[in-house]
């Protein structure tokens, strides 16, 4: 850590359940160990983004530590395009798929602060979908009806998922039609979901890239061909492989996707809207981030 220079202190004051007043002195205090000066930026709604950038500019922070969601980390994500600085992580959100798997949801949060304080980093692939960023996963169809349903509602946590699960695939329209065309090949395909995948879990632990690897320089594309329960229940079970006939995957380095109507679509749990065409790249190693050291 490079001495005398401050850390800045993200925090989204609103996110998840976690007392924030207790972490930011809890923060402080091992920044303060260091020997560095703490930074703090709560987040507000009101042009974040443009605040932070000019923080890092006015400040030249060593690092950026964030206390939220998978939200709040993607927008840090993309101020850090402009400037090399390595992120920590604590997991502080109502989503946090990202953290969940980097490992850092199992932690103590006092553990969870050494890490993102520590001097053992990743350098993760970035996937950019239509010029905006996904850092873990990304996918069309029921996920995001989901998705789309539970940011609606007044139920949070994962009973708010579930109550709105039975509904929402009631309501799908699915199979839906997909036309992927990769650096390699052409495709067609139906299914009920299309995955892009950069890490291998959903916040829910469902693993439905298992041997994705978010440093490879490729990203995987998952279509999920229909609704089947027992092979759901496989993916929360961590299964090695996915059967072939519920599941297929594709590598790649560029892809562009059309669907035949308006299908829903989401970003790193964030419902983004119906959409007919995207286009997806990889950016290799574009993030640095504090991870385990394992």
């Amino acid at each position: 850590m490079e001495e005398n220079k401050p850390i800045l202190f993200i925090v989204n004051p609103i996110a998840g359940n976690l007392n924030k007043d207790q972490l930011i002195i809890q923060v402080k205090k091992n920044i303060a160990k260091t020997g560095s000066e703490c930074e703090l930026y709560k987040t507000c709604g009101d042009e974040d983004a443009a605040k932070i950038s000019s923080l890092i500019s006015k400040i030249t922070p060593s690092r950026i530590i964030v206390a939220g969601g998978d939200g709040t980390i993607k927008m840090t994500a993309e101020i850090l395009a402009d400037f090399d600085l390595p992120l920590g992580i604590i997991p502080a959100g109502s989503a946090n798929g990202l953290a969940f798997n980097l490992g850092l949801t199992i932690l103590p949060l006092s553990r969870q602060i050494e890490i993102a304080l520590g001097n053992h980093f990743k350098q993760i692939d970035i996937l950019d979908i239509n010029g905006e960023y996904c850092l873990h996963l990304s996918d069309f169809g029921v996920n995001a009806e989901l998705i789309k349903n539970y940011h609606f509602s007044n139920i949070r946590g994962k009973f708010g998922y579930l109550l709105h699960s039975i509904p929402t695939l009631i309501r799908s329209k699915y199979p839906f039609e997909f036309e992927i065309n990769t650096e390699n090949a052409c495709f067609k395909k139906k299914g009920i979901l299309l995955a892009f995948a950069n890490f291998g879990k959903y916040g829910t632990g469902a693993n439905i890239n298992p041997h994705g690897k978010p440093d490879d320089g490729v990203f995987e594309i998952i279509i999920f061909k229909e609704f089947d329960i027992l092979e759901i229940f496989k993916t929360l079970r961590n299964e090695d492989d996915l059967d072939p006939e519920f599941a297929e995957i594709i590598q790649a380095t560029h892809a562009k996707v059309r669907c035949n109507t308006p299908v829903a679509f989401q970003i790193d749990g964030e419902y983004i809207g119906e959409k007919e065409e995207i286009e997806v790249n990889i950016i290799p190693k574009k993030l640095k981030i504090a991870t385990p050291p394992n």
